[in-house]
């Protein structure tokens, strides 16, 4: 029982490795993405943003507890589609499809910034970006590795060698999913109140600067 515990962790251990590389390079696709935009393209991009941040100078007022469910469904929207596609088996480079967009979002939006308004931008991408996403994707990847860990086991001991119960890594895997939304109802709440605040500060001199 101590060994399959032991490499039941050592491939959670290589899931998360891989899961962690692979968004790695979504943020680098992302942030080449931005790089790679036309000159309309970007002068769109910075008529859309520089009216998002005249109204988060002018401090016009976010519904909080409304940002905060929205934020909540929509994470748990996208948690809910890794769960099911680990648990279809052949959604396995869904997810892995879900983890490589999820760095391409994040490399994209911190890219776009950074090249439309230098480090001042960068400065503003991290403030707005890395608070819910410290919790949000570490979320993402645990979720992720938890699911393709049970499809792996489907593969392994009910289609090929035709053994071992499905309820434990079931359990693992509803439980993991389970705890990942509490982590991603964190990360809602400070998208709903920490980020705005910390937007409607730096976007200031943002718009001065």
């Amino acid at each position: 029982m101590l060994a399959a515990a032991g490499e039941k962790f050592k491939e959670e251990r290589l899931l998360l490795l891989f899961l962690t590389i692979l968004f790695g390079a979504g943020v680098v696709f992302g942030t080449l993405l931005a790089s790679g935009l036309d000159e309309e393209q970007r002068r769109m991009l910075n008529e859309e943003l520089s009216r998002f941040l005249m109204q988060l100078s002018q401090g016009q007022s976010v519904e909080r507890e409304s940002a905060f469910w929205q934020s909540l469904w929509q994470h748990g929207r996208w948690l809910l589609l890794i769960a099911l596609m680990g648990l279809a088996v052949i959604g396995l480079p869904v997810i892995l499809a879900l983890n490589f967009l999820k760095g391409v979002l994040v490399g994209f939006a911190v890219g776009t910034l950074a090249i439309q308004h230098g480090g001042k931008g960068l400065m503003f991408a991290l403030l707005s970006v890395l608070p819910t996403n410290l919790l949000s994707v570490p979320a993402y990847l645990a979720a992720s590795a938890a699911a393709i860990s049970f499809s792996l086991f489907i593969i392994r001991c009910r289609l090929i060698r035709r053994s071992g119960s499905l309820l434990p890594p079931a359990a693992a895997l509803i439980g993991t999913t389970a705890i990942m939304l509490v982590v991603l109802a964190a990360a809602s709440m400070l998208d709903a109140w920490l980020s705005p605040a910390l937007m409607a500060w730096a976007s200031g001199w943002l718009v001065t600067g």
